[in-house]
Order: structure tokens, then sequence, then C-alpha cells
């Protein structure tokens, strides 16, 4: 049996054992041609790297920093670092179906005292979407409006998922503070999606993917001009929602009458042959309803049960929950007649950042 740590420290005949004897073990010298050696690979290592990442940027195909690790969300980051310079009263935040299900010149035109910009990142719980949009009305005091588009997707695993889809500090300096994006390669190290994403990023941003496109409008949405479908609903049974989900809902909603903003959300239309198959007795939806009213509606929040308007049929569809353009435009017209956009008073948020200009 080897003998502790402790004691293996203090062994007769060691350095620091008092002694000098025949036993002393001879001591290895570090060379510094092993120093230079080790950093100049290092060095090399860091030169391919950033050599290759500028090869990528050249041709198009670099994806941004991986700050969420999804090319979805950290390309609508670039967006916003790209488009520093927007007024909007009304912030529109969420999932995809927030994403892709709104036409800022359809609601611009609906309720021209409304100057939208899409918040909406994909594939967010509930909790995430949250803490995105509270994130976002940090950086425009003048928002006085807030719409969540939802599914019932998105508040069924909030509890799985971490809130922080990514660190607000890092993306503060890289979307708002115009830091240089190559060291945040390094921090968010991810060679499988760096490659991954390279692979694809390019035919995204052009639209040629017309499935799952990373095109942008002037107002930050996601419009999908795909002409066919998937073949295949994608999203299956919500089998249960997540009380956590709602809970994050009402404290951005405590948060929202807080700060003198108003809360709006409407819930996406569902493809019809979703509801057939997963939701036959309106079950689902009418609690998806119900929970998302408890929530927001004691904080003043405002909801509208679109999902079960009827307003898009089959035709509008490319997946059980996702909205072609073409049909996105209606459904976009409905919410600015639904809500009335632009009504509500500045914000106790603005009103202060006014106060310290």
């Amino acid at each position: 049996m080897s003998a502790p740590a402790s004691e293996r420290r203090v062994a007769p005949g060691r350095a620091g054992s008092g002694g000098g004897g025949k036993g002393d073990a001879p001591r290895a010298e570090i060379k510094p041609r092993y120093i230079w050696t080790m950093l100049g690979s290092l060095a090399g290592s860091f030169l391919l790297f950033y050599l290759f990442l500028f090869g990528l940027s050249a041709t198009d195909n670099l994806p941004p920093p991986s700050f969420a690790n999804s090319i979805c969300v950290d390309e609508k980051l670039a967006f916003h670092r790209e488009n520093p310079d927007r007024r909007p009263n009304l912030l529109v935040i969420g999932s995809s179906v927030a994403w892709r299900h709104f036409d800022g010149d359809v609601v611009a035109q609906e309720t021209p005292a409304a100057i939208p910009l899409n918040g909406g990142f994909c594939g967010l719980t509930a909790n995430q979407s949250a803490y995105a949009g509270n994130w976002l009305l940090q950086h425009y005091s003048g928002v006085r409006e807030v719409l969540l588009i939802a599914s019932p997707e998105d508040f069924k695993a909030c509890t799985k998922f971490r809130t922080e889809v990514f660190d607000a500090r890092d993306a503060d300096a890289y979307v708002f503070g115009k830091a240089s994006p190559w060291p945040y390669y390094i921090k968010y190290f991810s060679p499988g999606s760096l490659l991954r994403n390279a692979m694809t990023v390019a035919k995204q941003r052009s639209g040629e993917n017309a499935v799952d496109p990373l095109v942008f409008d002037r107002y930050g949405s996601g419009p999908v001009r795909m002409t066919g479908d998937r073949d295949t609903l994608l999203y299956g049974a919500v089998e249960r929602l997540d009380q956590t989900c709602f809970e994050a809902l009402g404290q951005m909603a405590a948060k929202m009458k807080q700060e003198g903003r108003r809360l709006m959300v409407a819930s996406t239309p569902m493809h019809p042959e979703w509801r057939a198959l997963y939701d036959a007795d309106g079950a689902v939806l009418r609690q998806f309803s119900t929970r998302i009213r408890q929530a927001i509606e004691p904080f003043g929040g405002e909801y509208w049960d679109a999902a079960s308007a009827g307003l898009i049929g089959e035709e509008g569809f490319y997946d059980g929950i996702h909205l072609r353009w073409s049909a996105v435009a209606p459904f976009s017209a409905a919410l600015a007649q639904q809500f009335q956009f632009g009504r509500a008073p500045v914000s106790v948020a603005a009103q202060n950042s006014d106060r310290k200009l």
C-alpha cells in the first residue's frame, strides 16, 4: 500500500527532510528550449485557428461566436449587433413562433403608432424568453409595449433548461459594446458545432436553405418563404405543462407592471391536423390559455387566444406550429387589430432614462 500524500511529502532522503544522504534523487531541470517549444506550439495553434476563422469569414461561412451554442440564437445576437440604432416602442419576444410569425410592415400599417422590433429567439422555453426579453429591455428603454407570441411547446419543459440562455455581460459587450468578436471564439470554443454550422450557415443566410433560413427582415423577424412542407408535423403531443414556465411569465408580468410597460401575450395558431391528433377535445389549449391568464392578469397583462380563433387554414402551415410567411401577414394584422399597438403611455423605464440625459 502506498503511503498517504502527507507522508510522501516528507519522506526521508528527499528535499525538505533535512537530510542530504546518498538516497537523494537528482532534480530534473526544465530546459528553456522545452518552455519555448511549448509556448511556440501554443501560439502556432492559436494562429492556425484564427487563420481558419478568417478563411471562413472571407467566404461568409463563419458562424457567430457560440454564446448560446445555438446557431439561430447566436445569429440573432449578431443581427442586434449589426443593427444597434433602433428606437422601438414595441418589443416582440418568444421562441421561433415569435421570430417567424410577426410581419412588422403589416403591424406598422395597421397601427402606425407602433415601432416594432422582433426580439424573438428560436428554441427558447418560456423562462428563457423572459430572460432574453428582460435583457433586451435594459437596452431599449423606449419600449412601452411587450408582446409575447407563444405556443404550448414553449411551456412544457422550463424546469429542464437553464434560464440564462446566454451570459448577459458577454452579450452586452458583444452586441451593444461593439467588443471584438474574436476572443469569444476562444472563450466559447466548441469545435464540433463550429464545423457543423460552418457547413450550413452560408445557405441559411442566403435563404437557399428554405426550411431553416437565417434571413432577417428590417424588424428582426425571420420569414420562412418555403413553398413545400416538412412532410411531418414535427411537433407531437404536449403531455404536461410546466408550472415553472408560468411562474417565469408571472414574474415578468409583475416586472412589466412595475416599470409601467404593457404586457400582451398571444398564442400562436396551431395546425388543424395537430389539433385533431393531439388536442381533439381542446383541453390542452384551454388549460394553456387559463394558466397564462392566471399568470399575467393580476398584473394587468392582456391575453388573446389566437390558437382557437381559426385564423389560418392548413395551407398556411409548414409543420405543426410554424406558419409560412404568406400566412404571417393576416396573423400580424389580427394581432394589431386585437391589441391596437402604440396606445400605451411612455414607460416608467423610459421616463427615468430621459431624466438621466
